[in-house]
């Protein structure tokens, strides 16, 4: 265990980094200052579904439109995500109260909504779509308000308050289908400390929505688009008829409240880690499976490894030598180079391209230097650095291509720089294909797209060029023992030595080390939450990496114990089989959640 025990202080130290930085964040922009009555501008982001996964522009819906329509010039990592945001009619001024406002339409001449939109609205809407607001730079949440405490005396149920990012379209009862028309905005400001005789200036901490629905009938508007609220729970719902034409009125209020939340933690609403626990959970089961690699690891270099070797360098009967069996056999030809080693070094170089960047993002995004509030940071940060690792992953590629005796570097370098990226980005333009046909802006428009292959023949083909011809120029790796130039006759192999089974077994360590956190990631993915626990990703990186080199070197034992000396490809192979059990646990996600 004593692999094990050189881990403990780096597990110790990582683990305070995690505590003291999960939940610390550098904010992306700076402060507004408000004075009072300032406009407070709300814009629109999207609609989104955790079930269809189908993100809309805001205006892909017949919401009331102001006279101009604005879209807000946007990042990489915001269009890639889906955002489109753009301006919106809502009248909003710092610390000025709205008891009810028309939003569109007058008080004798309602908004009609034809039987194409009220359709569109409903199949929305029995969707479960969601509408994402933001007002300076704050997303939209509702406060969700549940009672831990199931007892029946009221008293003493304690309340747990939770917030859900953006708010409802509408709802479904019996059939029926409901639109969320009235808003009712409260946000909360913090008065700013300032010297005497200066005017009080103030900053937004947190933006709320109340989403109602209220039929036509029950909302009385004047000539001055203000309007009345029916009071208490008299007024019915505004139902949505896809049949035929509906009238109605989008209508707002505005409530402003004052908050002792200071601008800097502005975001931990939305941040806030309610299963800590449960990560800390994570990362100790994933500290033990390494903990037990590490012993085997142990066992087999400390016991086997030096017996074997002490025992194999005494010779003091040839014979008894000659008789040896296992990996001692294979040492002439274990470095004999691998079918297509040209392909498997540029996999090998996009392995150390994807490596460095994610190291890199993670990294500086657990330091707080890619805040939410930086919208579409990470994304872009993501992929501009696996463009500039184009040197690192050319240099590893070149340098292993060389040892493995290839010769044509040029066409090397093209594979590693063409290869991995090319699959991926035919991958996603199919898929962008079939998301380009729904009309969602999910899809990458054209121009991102030219933009894209720019960056990828434009910087990352020219720095894969450039360090795959300094690491194809470097030394070669050298080998501890010459290659016979007869290849040894492989014995017929167990049943359990297959590749497939290798695969299989050995992606079942690293897959248990990661799958907790695996879940907290697919959540922020799929039903559009924030992760950024970004202290504790790291930790579960780190340990995914040691735990992957782990497996790989008990594998690689294994297969030459049974005089197999193949290993290059079955190594690169088996260090990735956790990636199957992603796969599947992805689907098994996909189909539960």
């Amino acid at each position: 265990m004593a692999a094990a025990m050189d881990w403990l202080p780096w597990s110790l130290l990582l683990l305070f980094l995690t505590w003291d930085t999960s939940a610390f964040y550098v904010p992306g922009v700076a402060p507004i200052n408000f004075h009072q009555n300032d406009p407070v501008e709300i814009k629109a982001v999207k609609l989104t579904s955790s079930r269809t996964q189908l993100p809309y522009e805001y205006y892909s819906l017949p919401f009331c439109q102001p006279s101009t329509i604005t879209y807000k010039a946007e990042n990489l990592g915001e269009v890639l995500r889906g955002d489109r945001i753009v301006n919106t009619p809502f009248q909003v001024l710092m610390n000025s109260e709205k008891k009810c406002e028309v939003l569109c339409g007058k008080s004798n001449k309602p908004m009609t909504l034809s039987v194409k939109e009220s359709r569109l609205v409903a199949e929305r809407i029995s969707e479960d779509y969601y509408v994402h607001l933001i007002a300076d730079n704050l997303p939209v949440a509702t406060r969700l308000e549940l009672y831990s405490n199931r007892d029946g005396d009221d008293k003493k149920k304690e309340k747990d308050v939770q917030f859900e990012h953006g708010y409802r379209l509408g709802f479904t009862d019996v059939n029926k289908i409901y639109l969320h028309n009235h808003l009712s905005f409260i946000l909360y400001y913090h008065r700013e400390d300032l010297e005497e005789d200066q005017e009080h200036t103030y900053r937004v901490v947190r933006f709320e929505v109340i989403p109602q629905s209220i039929r036509l009938e029950d909302l009385k508007a004047d000539e001055k688009s203000s309007c009345t609220l029916p009071e208490g729970t008299n007024s019915s719902p505004q139902e949505i008829d896809p049949t035929k034409e509906n009238q109605l009125y989008f209508t707002y209020s505005v409530h402003w409240e004052e908050s002792d939340i200071k601008w800097a933690s502005r975001w931990d609403t939305y941040l806030t880690m309610s299963d800590v626990q449960i990560h800390w959970f994570s990362i100790i089961n994933s500290v033990v499976v390494v903990f037990f690699l590490s012993g085997i690891l142990s066992m087999i270099i400390i016991r086997t490894l030096r017996k074997d070797i002490a025992n194999y360098n005494k010779e003091d009967d040839i014979e008894d030598t000659m008789e040896e069996s296992g990996w001692k056999l294979v040492h002439g030809d274990v470095f004999r180079p691998p079918q297509y080693p040209m392909i498997l070094s540029s996999l090998l170089g996009s392995g150390i391209q994807l490596f460095c960047m994610i190291l890199i993002v993670i990294f500086v995004a657990m330091l707080g230097m890619l805040s939410p509030s930086s919208r579409g940071a990470l994304m872009t940060t993501a992929c501009f650095l696996f463009m500039f690792m184009g040197v690192f992953g050319g240099f590893s590629a070149g340098r292993l291509y060389r040892t493995l005796k290839g010769h044509r570097w040029k066409k090397g370098a093209f594979c590693t720089a063409t290869l991995y990226p090319g699959v991926v980005f035919g991958i996603c333009f199919i898929l962008n294909c079939f998301i380009w046909g729904k009309h969602s802006s999910g899809a990458v428009p054209f121009p991102t797209m030219v933009a894209l292959l720019c960056m990828w023949f434009g910087i990352s083909l020219p720095l894969v060029y450039l360090g795959y011809y300094f690491g194809f120029r470097k030394q070669p790796y050298d080998n501890p023992v010459r290659t016979n130039q007869i290849p040894r006759q492989i014995p017929e192999q167990r049943w359990y030595m297959n590749r497939f089974v290798g695969i299989l077994m050995a992606g079942i360590l690293p897959f248990g080390a990661m799958f907790i956190e695996l879940f907290f990631i697919f959540s922020a993915i799929w039903e559009n939450q924030f992760y950024y626990l970004f202290g504790f990703l790291f930790l579960v990186f780190i340990i995914l990496v040691v735990s992957c080199s782990q497996i790989s070197i008990v594998m690689v034992y294994f297969q030459l114990c049974a005089e197999d000396y193949r290993w290059w490809w079955r190594n690169f192979l088996v260090s990735g089989g956790s990636a199957f059990y992603v796969l599947v646990y992805a689907i098994f996600y996909f189909v539960n959640k």
